[in-house]
């Protein structure tokens, strides 16, 4: 349970240990890039990064650095950074990246879940419900991260979940836009799907759970482009 846990632990307390202040810096850069808090698009400056993130210019540079070198944000000149917006083609790499790796992270997680972690999936799961009631979007996407990262950690297959991570940097931003225009509540509900899979201890079904679901997602975002939703 232990790696389950972790996934609500602040940054901070991660691993019972304090964070170094440019590692913290990095991880808030990140969280707000992945959870859509600089839209697709928009430019920020440096300047007001450090502002946001309440750091040091040089903590800063190197977090933008870092977060840049993963595919989160493009340099833009004039001490400015934005979100890169997607692409049709973009979006077809990504599909088919993540209906590559993300069920075969799931087929693996499902031979490793134990009942308390799945109990701890169905509790997140269920966070996400209310959320979504709610139209509170932030916890939203910050719960359906942590879903899928713990899936991706319970797997043991630490190459293919960095890359699954990563991935997440470059849709990441684009669904925050998607949850804002179209209702989440309507559309069918493929984690309680997997949740059963893994229940029953049917692998292949977790897995093909998890493909429907990555492909949900992303057409959401493939319409989203269609329908300009991502203009700065």
């Amino acid at each position: 349970m232990a790696a389950f846990e972790a996934r609500v632990i602040s940054a901070e307390e991660a691993d019972g240990t304090k964070v170094p202040a440019h590692e913290l810096v990095y991880r808030r850069l990140r969280a707000q890039v992945l959870f859509g808090e600089i839209a697709p698009g928009q430019a920020v400056t440096i300047q007001g990064l450090t502002a946001s993130l309440g750091a040091g210019m040089t903590p800063v540079r190197e977090a933008i650095r870092r977060v840049i070198a993963e595919g989160g944000l493009n340099f833009q000149g004039n001490r400015r950074v934005s979100v890169p917006v997607l692409n049709r083609a973009c979006i077809e790499e990504l599909v088919f990246l993540r209906a590559t790796i993300e069920p075969e992270l799931t087929r693996r997680a499902a031979t490793r879940l134990e009942a308390g972690d799945i109990d701890w999936l169905e509790a997140v799961d269920a966070e996400m419900d209310v959320a979504i009631e709610a139209g509170d979007i932030a916890t939203y996407l910050k719960r359906n991260h942590a879903f899928h990262s713990a899936i991706y950690e319970a797997a043991d297959a630490p190459i293919m979940a960095s890359t699954a991570d990563r991935l997440w940097l470059r849709f990441g931003p684009s669904l925050r836009v998607v949850c804002g225009q179209y209702d989440a509540a309507r559309e069918p509900d493929l984690h309680k799907d997997m949740l059963a899979a893994f229940r029953s201890g049917d692998a292949a079904a977790a897995a093909a759970a998890m493909e429907r679901d990555v492909r949900q997602g992303m057409g959401q975002i493939q319409s989203a482009l269609i329908e300009n939703l991502f203009s700065p």
